[in-house]
């Protein structure tokens, strides 16, 4: 069983370091067998969690989202026994699914009345709710103010359903779930998704949901979601859920920019972790979709099949296996014994134990003559510096 204790999930009593991977319209455009080749590739990688969609559009709830996907009747029998088959093998594999029951889009453009929404979670947490490996989440790419009331009603009925089922809440890009539900009682931990624009793409179009000027929006500075969510009087977990995924054009929308690459993957997860989140979910643009033909939205220009090699998807594995050896919930970010930080992609980042210390740079450009303060902390056994 998972629960919180302090900043960081546990299970059955022992840390639990949370490596996601993003997989939303696996349960619309594949099959079981694979579903199946899927779930056991990112066993080997080390993913323990899968971020997935139940309700991204269907016949009650008029398609307006742009992934390309084939038609499901997300009430079926058919569709909830697919549902069954995928989370009972990735139980086999020891992997849980953070399920996301509606698309924030259903619940922003008011496709679905309250009632057939209500009626939906009701549905979906006590037919899944028996499974053990299933962790609950709200809303879905989408600011919690579009409809604060509607979700924080859906957020309550899951837990009141299935008490034991850790519940949080995807947001909207360069948004984090503590800026709505920090202090509801359901919501066990947080989510933020730092996004995937540059430095420079901060704002974009007038389609941008964000209020730049009354809130934070840090965009590739993703620690700064950790320290924001630390910030609040009221503590609890957090990760980046939804980081710039590998092989995704560079603000979405625009297939002449450059695309986001392994080493973004990489930045974004260290400087996360290190800075206290209690882990990191990566995303590939092919496989968030599950492109077969190589083609879809977001510039999309591989398979699925393909993407499960990609270099990024592959890396992620190495923090976490380094992170599962030491006693991460008992260390601490350590930026005060880092000298002369810079800013934006030089920045530097420091986390350390009783017996260890960590130092990342994604630039490579450290020099550890001139970086480190003497005496900050006991003599460690263990050091590690990375380049980006």
């Amino acid at each position: 069983m998972l629960q919180i204790k302090g900043n960081y999930i546990y299970k059955d009593g022992s840390p639990f370091y949370w490596q996601g991977d993003t997989a939303w319209l696996m349960f619309y455009n594949l099959g079981r067998e694979e579903i199946a080749r899927y779930l056991k590739n990112r066993s080997l990688l080390g993913y323990n969690v899968i971020q997935v969609v139940l309700n991204y559009s269907s016949d009650k709830s008029r398609d307006i989202n742009e992934m390309p996907h084939e038609r499901a009747d997300v009430y079926s029998e058919e569709y909830f026994a697919k549902v069954s088959f995928a989370l009972e093998y990735a139980a086999s594999l020891g992997m849980y699914f953070a399920v996301l029951l509606l698309w924030g889009s259903l619940v922003k453009n008011a496709l679905m009345t309250e009632e057939e929404i209500m009626e939906y979670v009701d549905l979906v947490s006590r037919r899944l709710g028996k499974y053990d490996n299933v962790i609950w989440v709200v809303g879905g790419d989408v600011r919690g103010d579009v409809n604060f009331a509607l979700f924080d009603k859906i957020g309550k009925k899951l837990k009141e359903n299935t008490p034991e089922k850790l519940v949080t809440f995807h947001p909207f890009g360069r948004t984090g779930s503590y800026l709505w539900f920090n202090d509801a009682p359901w919501l066990d931990f947080n989510m933020f998704q730092s996004g995937h624009r540059r430095y420079d793409q901060l704002t974009l179009s007038s389609w941008d949901d964000n209020n730049l000027q009354n809130e934070d929006a840090f965009g590739e500075d993703n620690y700064k979601y950790v320290l924001k969510n630390f910030s609040y009087k009221i503590k609890k977990p957090c990760l980046d859920a939804e980081p710039s995924y590998e092989g995704i054009v560079q603000g979405l929308h625009d297939p002449m920019e450059p695309y986001w690459e392994a080493r973004h993957v990489r930045r974004y997860m260290y400087w996360s972790v290190l800075a206290g989140a209690c882990g990191f979910t990566y995303g590939n643009n092919a496989i968030i979709q599950f492109s077969k033909d190589g083609r879809g939205a977001y510039g999309c220009r591989e398979t699925w099949e393909y993407a499960l090699h990609s270099p990024g998807g592959a890396e992620v594995q190495y923090l976490f296996a380094i992170m599962k050896r030491l006693n991460f919930t008992k260390g601490r970010p350590m930026n005060e014994t880092v000298l002369n930080n810079k800013i934006l992609s030089h920045y530097i980042c420091a986390f350390g134990g009783d017996n260890y210390y960590m130092v990342y740079t994604y630039k490579g450009d450290l020099r550890l003559a001139h970086t480190f303060r003497r005496g900050v902390s006991a003599e460690p056994r263990r050091f590690a510096a990375n380049g980006g």
